[in-house]
C-alpha cells in the first residue's frame, strides 16, 4: 500500500504567535514544581501545617500531573487542540488562584492537585503542535524554544520562588499565574485553529484502562516521592501502593496491547528512534530534576543560604541555557543529531564530574564553571533528543507520543530524585562510620580540634567537654554529608558518559515524517 505523503503545513506569524503563548502556558505549568518546592516552609507556616502535611503540596501536583500527560493525547484529538489546551490553561489560572486563596493545608492539597491535574495538558500538547504546524524547515527555530522551556523553567524555579516569597509573600507563587494565564487562555481560543475535534472518541473512552493508568501512574510516583523516607516497603502504606501498582500497570498494559481505541496508544514506542528519544529523555529528567534538586539542597544544609539566595546562584544556569537556544539550533540544520546529543550527555557528565570534588566551603565562583557547562550542554542534549524522538513521527500519532514522551521525563525525574535520596540517605550514613571510626583517642587531629573546641565552649557554661564532642560530631555529619553530595555526583558523572557512548544504537534521523497539519 503506497503512502501519500502529507503536504508540509504553512508558515504564519499567526500561528508562530499562536505557539510562542502556547509555550508561554507550558512554562507556567513546568516552573509551577520549583517555584513551590523553594518555599514550603513559608507555605507551611501560612497554613499552619504539620511537617508530614506539607509535602503533599508538592506530591499531590505531582502525582495528578504524571496521569494527565499520557492521557492529554486522547483528550486533545477528542476535543481538539484548541479546546484541550484552553481548558488546560484556564483550569491552571483558575486553580492557580485557588491555591492562593487556601486557608488550610487538605484545601490546598486538593486544588494543587486539581492544579497539576488540568495544567498537565498543556506540556505535550506543546510539544505535539511544535512538529505538526510548521515546515520541517522552520524546526531549528521552533525546537529550541520548546527544549529551553522544559529545560529552563525548572532550573529558574528557586530562583523565581525566593524572590517572590521574599518581596511579597508565599501567596504570589500563585496569583503571579492569574494574569498571564488569562492572557493564554483567551488567546488559545481565538487563534488555535490547528484541528477539529472528533466528539466520536468520547463514547469509546476506556473507562477501565484509564482507572488502571491512574492507579499505576499516581502510585508509582507516590512511592518514588516517599518511600526513601518512610523505609520503603517496610511501611504499610508503601507496600500496599506498591501492590496496586503493578495490578494497574498488568491492567492498563493489557488493555492497552488488545483494545483498538486504548486510552494511551503504545504504537509509539514500534519507532527505534522514538524509543530511544524516549529513554534518553528519562535519564536526562535524572540530571534535569536531580540536579536541580541537589544545588539548592547542598546550598541551603551546608552554606545556610535563605531561598532567595539560592535563586540568584542558580541563576547561572538558566542563563546558560538561554545563550545556548539559539546556537544549538544552528547547530541543529549542520551536525548529525547523534553527535549533538553524544556532545550533550558528555558535557553534563564533565559538568557532574568536577562537581564529584565538591567540599563545605564551595560558594558560588566554585560552582560557576559545573553550573554554565551544565546549562550549556544539558541545551545541547535536549533539543536533539526532542528532535530524534518527535521530529519524524506521522501528525495523526503525534499526540499520543508527545504524552509518552514527555511522560518519560517527568518519571525520570521520579526516579532520579528518589535515587539520589537514597544514595545520599546511605553513603553519608557510611561516610559518617568511617569518619568516626577514624577519630580515636590516639588521633592528634581529633585531640587538637577537641581540645580547642572544648577551650573555646568553656567560657559559655559547664559540660566544655561535653559540648566539644557534640559539636565534633555535627562537623563529622555535616562532612559526611558533603562527601554523599560528591558521591551522587559520580554517580551522575557514569550515567551521562555512558550514555554518550549509545549514540551508535541511534538510527540516522531523516527527513521528517511529520508536519502534516495535524487534521
Amino acid at each position: 500500500m503506497t503512502t501519500i505523503a502529507m503536504p508540509a503545513p504553512a508558515f504564519s506569524s499567526r500561528r508562530l504567535i499562536t505557539f510562542v503563548v502556547m509555550v508561554f502556558g507550558m512554562f507556567m505549568a513546568i516552573l509551577d514544581i520549583q517555584i513551590v518546592s523553594a518555599s514550603l516552609s513559608e507555605i507551611q507556616a501560612g497554613l499552619g501545617a504539620a511537617n508530614d502535611e506539607i509535602s503533599w503540596v508538592q506530591t499531590a501536583y505531582l502525582i495528578a500531573e504524571v496521569i494527565m500527560i499520557p492521557l492529554s493525547g486522547y483528550l486533545s484529538r477528542m476535543l481538539s487542540t484548541r479546546w484541550m489546551f484552553a481548558i488546560s490553561a484556564g483550569g491552571f489560572t483558575f486553580t492557580s488562584l485557588m491555591c492562593a486563596n487556601a486557608t488550610g493545608i487538605n484545601e490546598m492539597i486538593i486544588w494543587r492537585a486539581l492544579q497539576g491535574f488540568i495544567g498537565g495538558g498543556m506540556i505535550p500538547t506543546v510539544f505535539a503542535a511544535a512538529y505538526t504546524i510548521f515546515p520541517r524547515d522552520k524546526q531549528p527555530i521552533i525546537a529550541p524554544i520548546i527544549g529551553l522551556v522544559a529545560t529552563l523553567a525548572p532550573t529558574i524555579g528557586p530562583t523565581a520562588g525566593g524572590y517572590l516569597t521574599e518581596l511579597f509573600s508565599w501567596h504570589w507563587l500563585f496569583l503571579v499565574n492569574v494574569v498571564p494565564g488569562i492572557v493564554v487562555t483567551v488567546t488559545a481560543v481565538v487563534l488555535i485553529d490547528f484541528d477539529e475535534p472528533d466528539l466520536s472518541l468520547l463514547n469509546r473512552f476506556d473507562w477501565i484502562g484509564f482507572a488502571a493508568m491512574a492507579t499505576m501512574l499516581g502510585s508509582l510516583e507516590y512511592v518514588l516521592e516517599e518511600g526513601q523516607s518512610k523505609d520503603w516497603l517496610q511501611d504499610e502504606r508503601i507496600a500496599v501502593l506498591t501492590v496496586a501498582m503493578v495490578i494497574g500497570a498488568v491492567v492498563f498494559f493489557y488493555r492497552a496491547l488488545t483494545r483498538e481505541e486504548p486510552v494511551v496508544d503504545l504504537s509509539a514506542f514500534n519507532n527505534r528512534n522514538f524509543t530511544f528519544g524516549s529513554i534518553f529523555s528519562f535519564c536526562l529528567g535524572i540530571g534535569l530534576y536531580g540536579l536541580t534538586y541537589i544545588y539548592p539542597l547542598f546550598l541551603a544544609r551546608i552554606r545556610g543560604y535563605s531561598s532567595l539566595d539560592v535563586g540568584e546562584t542558580m541563576f547561572v544556569s538558566g542563563l546558560s541555557m538561554m545563550v545556548a537556544a539559539p546556537f544549538v539550533g544552528r547547530l541543529t540544520r549542520s551536525v548529525d543529531l547523534r553527535i549533538l546529543m553524544a556532545v550533550g550527555f558528555a558535557g553534563v557528565g564533565l559538568s557532574t564530574y568536577l562537581m564529584t570534588r565538591i567540599t563545605s566551603d564551595w560558594d558560588f565562583w566554585e560552582l560557576l564553571l559545573p553550573q554554565i557547562f551544565r546549562g550549556i550542554f544539558m541545551m545541547i542534549a535536549m533539543v536533539p533528543i526532542n528532535n530524534v524522538a518527535l521530529g519524524t513521527m506521522p501528525p495523526h500519532r503525534m499526540k499520543n507520543a508527545s504524552g509518552l514522551f514527555n511522560l518519560t521525563r517527568n518519571l525520570g525525574g521520579a526516579v532520579g530524585l528518589a535515587l539520589i535520596n537514597q544514595v545520599m540517605t546511605d553513603r553519608s550514613a557510611l561516610h559518617y562510620e568511617r569518619l568516626s571510626e577514624a577519630i580515636t583517642a590516639g588521633n592528634a587531629t581529633a585531640t587538637n580540634t577537641i581540645a580547642n573546641l572544648t577551650g573555646a565552649l568553656s567560657e559559655l557554661g559547664t559540660n566544655a567537654h561535653g559540648g566539644a564532642i557534640y559539636k565534633l560530631s555535627q562537623m563529622l555529619q555535616q562532612q559526611s554529608l558533603v562527601m554523599s553530595y560528591a558521591d551522587v555526583f559520580l554517580m551522575l558523572t557514569v550515567l551521562f558518559v555512558g550514555l554518550s557512548f549509545t549514540m551508535p544504537l541511534v538510527s540516522k534521523p531523516q527527513a521528517a515524517a511529520g508536519g502534516g497539519g495535524g487534521h
